[in-house]
């Protein structure tokens, strides 16, 4: 067979396994590498190659490469908690910064438990044990369940037309992924165990700094909004895909996003509570990475002020850009519209101290096309009981509002904060949802296609690393926009669009990765979903303009 790698043509022999193909530069690579892309699919080093096709490595500073070493440490925790407390269940709940966070069932986790683990992860690395991928048919994979007695992966068994299961077994620990994983514990040395509230967190590198632990740093806010959500969806034991789906098939899925929705308006009108408690708050700034529903979210926050007698008036950042040749650029040339100095930072802080003061401005209308401002007579006055709502990606920084006093701003960090997870060991990322959503919103209104949306994500979540992350902490309230049930609502429309992208796509890779997990999802009709939902901003049907 011929293997095309690194534009370099290879021979080998049919079923050969890449980890023997590419053997010497995977030793001597700087970094991990931890899986493969063979003709536009993510494959285990272990996977045998049966045709010719372009052969690619994935080490930990490749995107999935990263999410590929997270899920080996979990697997690695797993078996050194199992054999550790047999007797107990260690859960996976979700992301906290460069972490995950993960509890016991029914336990809370004491120092000395995270010593002990700890050290049986070290353990299992040093020995860098094999990880084999274990294809079953549905009866070998049944036997196997019954005799073991676990539940891990079961989802595989209650997808009725799925005739192949896979396994990952190391030494007499087995497990599943919803993904690739490594085949090698040693691969995983770079992470750290803390012990964090009632549980721990696995601690890991980024992909920016693949070599090194990040300096830790403390998310109390996010991790309270996350533990919320969390403690409610146990509660209402929905916190798993086999569960949703057994409601879906029970058809008791409409108390499900009944509940769901409901808690969304509860928070919104805390929210709208805090900010009339607020007396002298004039300002209300709302910022959130792509596909959060900052838009929806606005309007509905709109609605539970109105209820306080505060009425809010919208003012656009967009119209603030500065004149074309004044606007930054990227190193590699291109205009950077969303670095903050692409906002005329002067004149947007000159018109809210005006406002603020009881007096008028002319608003500025920027021309996309031209790349400057216009003024065409848009009067704008800000009365006693009004007050000023902007969205946007610098909202929390203070740069963007700095000659504003604290006291007068209230600022509020929005995200799909994911807490539904497949199982105990898999869960589903904050990113892949904001993903689906943002893939769905752009097919049906904005005419790009799954793969348009793929191609562009990389760069999206860099600028959302840049100008809004590092600064989620200072928010004044935290707004978790997911809902437990969306992925099932997105099913739908998100498999076809998925589908049309071509096996000999670059894209190819991502879209079978998503389309992988959303099968497990039991699909929810559009017609149960209530017409003010945030998600109707993005598959249409709702209440908002936009």
């Amino acid at each position: 067979m011929e293997i095309i790698y690194k534009n370099q043509k290879i021979q080998t022999k049919e079923n050969e396994k890449i980890s023997k193909i590419l053997e010497e530069e995977i030793k001597n690579n700087r970094l991990p590498v931890v899986g493969a892309i063979f003709n536009n699919e993510y494959k285990n080093l272990d996977e045998q190659i049966d045709k010719d096709g372009t052969l690619e490595l994935i080490d930990v500073s490749h995107k999935e490469g990263s999410k590929i070493y997270r899920r080996t440490l979990v697997y690695i925790m797993g078996k050194a908690f199992e054999e550790l407390y047999p007797e107990l269940k260690v859960s996976v709940d979700y992301q906290l910064g460069h972490s995950m966070f993960c509890d016991v069932v029914d336990n809370d986790v004491t120092s000395e438990m995270v010593e002990k683990l700890r050290n049986k992860m070290k353990e299992i690395i040093e020995k860098d044990l094999k990880i084999e991928k274990i294809k079953m048919n549905r009866e070998e994979a049944e036997k196997l369940y019954e005799e073991n007695g676990f539940h891990r992966g079961m989802l595989q068994l209650d997808l009725k037309d799925n005739p192949e299961i896979y396994m990952y077994k190391c030494e007499d620990y087995y497990n599943y992924f919803y993904g690739e994983i490594a085949n090698r514990t040693g691969v995983s040395q770079i992470f750290d165990l803390i012990k964090y509230d009632n549980g721990f967190l696995i601690r890991y590198m980024s992909v920016e700094e693949p070599d090194k632990l990040p300096e830790y740093k403390e998310t109390k806010k996010l991790g309270w909004a996350l533990e919320e959500y969390d403690s409610i969806h146990k509660i209402l034991n929905v916190d798993t895909v086999y569960r949703l789906n057994k409601n879906v098939k029970e058809k008791t899925i409409k108390d499900v996003i009944m509940l769901a929705e409901a808690l969304h308006e509860k928070k919104i009108a805390n929210i709208a509570d805090e900010i009339a408690k607020r007396k002298g708050v004039k300002i209300i700034l709302i910022a959130g990475p792509s596909s959060s529903g900052k838009t929806t979210f606005a309007q509905r926050l709109g609605i539970q002020l109105m209820l306080n007698g505060i009425k809010p008036v919208t003012i656009s950042v967009d119209n603030y850009f500065v004149e074309r040749p004044d606007t930054p650029r990227t190193e590699s040339g291109e205009y950077d519209f969303e670095c903050i100095e692409a906002i005329d930072l002067k004149l947007f802080n000159e018109h809210l101290e005006k406002l603020l003061k009881g007096e008028e401005i002319e608003m500025p209308q920027f021309d996309f096309k031209v790349g400057t401002k216009r003024y065409n007579g848009n009067m704008m006055k800000l009365h006693e009981n009004e007050v000023l709502v902007v969205e946007g990606i610098h909202c929390l920084n203070d740069r963007l509002t700095s000659t504003i006093s604290k006291d007068q701003k209230y600022k509020i960090y929005i995200s799909a904060l994911t807490v539904l997870n497949m199982d105990r060991f898999n869960r589903i990322s904050t990113t892949d949802t904001r993903l689906i959503r943002r893939m769905v919103r752009d097919y049906k209104f904005r005419g790009y296609s799954a793969k348009d949306t793929i191609q562009r994500w990389p760069t999206v979540n860099l600028g959302e690393q840049k100008n809004i992350f590092p600064f989620q902490e200072s928010a004044d309230s935290i707004f978790n926009t997911s809902l437990i049930y969306e992925l099932g609502a997105f099913k739908n429309v998100a498999i076809p669009i998925l589908e049309e992208i071509k096996p000999e796509e670059k894209e190819y890779a991502e879209a079978k990765r998503i389309l992988n997990m959303l099968k497990y999802f039991e699909p929810i009709p559009e017609h149960l979903i209530p017409t003010n939902s945030l998600i109707t901003e993005f598959l249409g049907g709702g209440d908002f303009k936009y």
